[in-house]
């Protein structure tokens, strides 16, 4: 059988099938952002029900991190050694009733607990959910798929002020209760319409590998492969201009501008979040048509996507015209979030089959690690009186570290 057609045909039998697999993972990826995100919106509500130090609320987001970063891997090892749909199912559900017990905490260690075991829950989706989704999509729909599931991630990320609106009207527990049950409840609805995706046929001359798939061997699996390694520094280093950009970005626009803490907001977040929402659904769909002809499409997009959004961050970061910046912070926006729809499948390219969840994992990981120390490190550069238009262009200059990374990484996998 020829390799050259199997994509084809196969993408021809489970088409309804993996666009419903989007759909559904969708709501999952909202529901994952906007129960993690909602209690940085609450704040007031919190304290004033449980007495604590600003530090001390700080550690409930870092805590959630931390434990997220660390178990991803692991998390993701799931994923591909058993059923993925029911490690999503799973991780959906647990999450969400933690999320419902939350409602119940009394004391901050209490409240400290659940947002530790959130952060194992948790860790068991994204990676889960795009190995699926690329299973799913092995033809020319993967990077856009991928894209949308990631503009799904987007929505439930730029709806955490529900969070606050709830705590306002009712009390600070009211919104974890509800969004709790709506989880509890949605992880019964996929138990009947979530599946994972029939097996790939393979050339009769080529019968599949009876290899088990094992957690430390695929750690020597993924770092034997040099492109992968590219792969982890490029998105460890874009989770350092990420975290830099949009955490500093309100006290930017605040203090070059002299504009109010809410119109600060709404420029870094508004403005921002629409074209990173945008820039992952036409990355995806960009790559996907430039794939026809090229098949190192999915990789060299995203680097040209950096090119372009470097020189908006020095424009951004050295006008006194506010429009010009928020225009060019909306391109970096725009242009940036194509690696975002198409890292995981750059990991289909570069890793082995077998372990492309675990190989997610080991890039959240690294993220999470990464770009939370140069979050810190922004913090401290800023107690240094360095000012932040200098801190942007570090980080513009390292986005161009990064598309010359990604221009030489080498697919080496055939993906069937």
């Amino acid at each position: 059988m020829n390799t050259d057609t199997i994509a084809p045909v196969l993408e021809s039998k489970v088409s309804a099938r993996a666009w419903l697999v989007v759909a559904l993972l969708c709501v999952v990826g909202c529901l994952n952002y906007l129960d993690r995100m909602m209690i940085t919106t609450m704040r007031s509500s919190i304290m004033d029900a449980m007495p604590m130090t600003d530090a001390q609320f700080g550690l409930l987001t870092s805590v959630f991190l931390w434990v997220y970063g660390l178990l991803s891997p692991f998390a993701g090892f799931l994923a591909d050694r058993f059923n993925r749909s029911r490690v999503i199912i799973g991780s959906l559900f647990v999450w969400s009733a933690v999320t419902w017990l939350t409602a119940y905490a009394t004391t901050f260690e209490q409240l400290l607990a659940t947002r530790a075991l959130m952060g194992i829950s948790e860790a068991c989706y994204i990676p889960a959910a795009l190995a699926l989704i690329v299973d799913y999509h092995r033809g020319s729909t993967r990077s856009l798929a991928t894209g949308i599931h990631i503009a799904g991630v987007m929505v439930g990320q730029s709806l955490g002020f529900i969070g606050g609106l709830l705590a306002e009207e009712h009390d600070w527990s009211y919104a974890f209760s509800i969004l709790g049950i709506i989880g509890v409840v949605y992880s019964g609805v996929l138990l009947f319409t979530l599946k994972d995706a029939p097996q790939v046929p393979r050339p009769e001359a080529e019968p599949a590998p009876l290899q088990k798939v094992r957690f430390i061997d695929g750690l020597r699996n993924l770092f034997s492969r040099g492109s992968f390694v590219l792969a982890l520094v490029c998105w460890g280093l874009l989770g350092v201009v990420s975290w830099m950009i949009v955490g500093w970005l309100p006290t930017y626009y605040k203090e070059h501008f002299n504009l109010s803490q809410t119109l600060a907001g709404v420029y870094a977040t508004g403005y921002f979040h629409t074209a990173a929402l945008i820039g992952v659904l036409v990355g995806g769909a960009l790559a996907d048509y430039w794939s026809r002809t090229n098949p190192r499409a999915r990789i060299l997009l995203p680097a040209l996507g950096l090119c372009v959004a470097t020189p908006a961050i020095f424009l951004a970061s050295s006008t006194a015209v506010l429009y010009l910046a928020v225009a060019g912070f909306m391109v970096y926006a725009l242009t940036r979030t194509f690696t975002d729809a198409n890292m995981m499948p750059i990991l289909c390219m570069v890793a082995d089959p077998r372990y492309r969840a675990t190989g997610y994992g080991v890039l959240n990981l690294f993220s999470c690690i990464i770009g939370g120390l140069g979050l810190y490190a922004g913090g401290v550069l800023r107690d240094a009186q360095v000012d932040l238009s200098r801190m942007f262009q570090v980080a513009a200059v390292l986005m161009l570290v990064c598309a010359v990374i990604l221009f030489r990484i080498k697919p080496k996998i055939e993906d069937f």
